[in-house]
């Protein structure tokens, strides 16, 4: 297949994707949480230095949020969960952070080539922060990176077809 080809099969199928989806799933979104506890004296113990993220995919090709929020420098332990029922070999899910500035559509189409490797492109390693495994549903799978440099970072999930509607911002203050 061409490029041409192949970018057009990616637009069709994320027409058809927005136009047969029935109702709209609402979860509310997890943001970027500190854990704090009070021991019984009243005095709370030191904030832990890790931003724990939690993001869910379903089965009608959507994040439950598309937007995520880190600090710079501190470690990012971000979870993908695949909420829905179907396979992965039919709706698939992953989430790649990438760098600032990869074109997101040249990268997926790249990772349409790269079923061997769960749709993650050898030749995009340099585009790429971090990636969870590729999940079926009622998976998930709980990566840990840092990410030094304040900036908006692209995710997106590189299942074929999936990042027209599957994209986001991870936001690192």
């Amino acid at each position: 297949m061409n490029t041409k080809t192949k970018l057009s099969l990616l637009i069709l199928m994320g027409f058809l994707t927005i136009t047969s989806c029935g109702k709209k799933e609402t979860v509310p979104a997890e943001e970027s949480t500190e854990v704090t506890e009070t021991s019984a004296e009243g005095v709370q113990p030191a904030v832990t230095e890790e931003n724990v993220l939690i993001i869910e995919g379903n089965d009608q090709m959507q994040f439950n949020t598309n937007e995520l929020k880190a600090v710079a420098g501190k470690p990012i332990k971000l979870t993908l969960k695949h909420v829905g029922k179907i396979p992965k070999e039919s709706m698939g899910h992953n989430l790649v952070v990438l760098q600032e500035g990869t074109d997101q559509s040249a990268f997926a189409l790249k990772a349409n080539e790269a079923q061997a490797t769960d749709y993650i492109p050898e030749s995009e390693k340099a585009s790429i922060i971090a990636h969870t495994k590729l999940l079926g549903g009622g998976e998930e799978d709980t990566i840990e990176f840092t990410i030094d440099k304040k900036g908006s970072y692209p995710f997106i999930c590189s299942f074929p077809g999936h990042v027209a509607m599957m994209k986001g911002v991870l936001l690192v203050e």
